[in-house]
């Protein structure tokens, strides 16, 4: 089964010989969630921001 990587570093695509981890996002399993790995990754940022369990800014009485 081949794997897929977005490169952060080179905002592309890659396969498992690619640059190393510390510089892309995944594995996924398909070239086309890859290319929208940033999509994800900020669709994610968005609802853990909004998420009352995990906000920092919520204040322990």
């Amino acid at each position: 089964m081949s794997q897929f990587w977005y490169c952060i570093k080179h905002s592309r695509v890659e396969g498992e010989d690619g640059c190393p981890n510390k510089d892309r996002l995944g594995p996924y399993d398909t070239e086309d969630e890859a290319a929208h790995a940033l999509e994800k990754a900020a669709a994610r940022t968005e609802e853990w921001d909004h998420d009352p369990d995990w906000n920092d800014d919520k204040l322990e009485d």
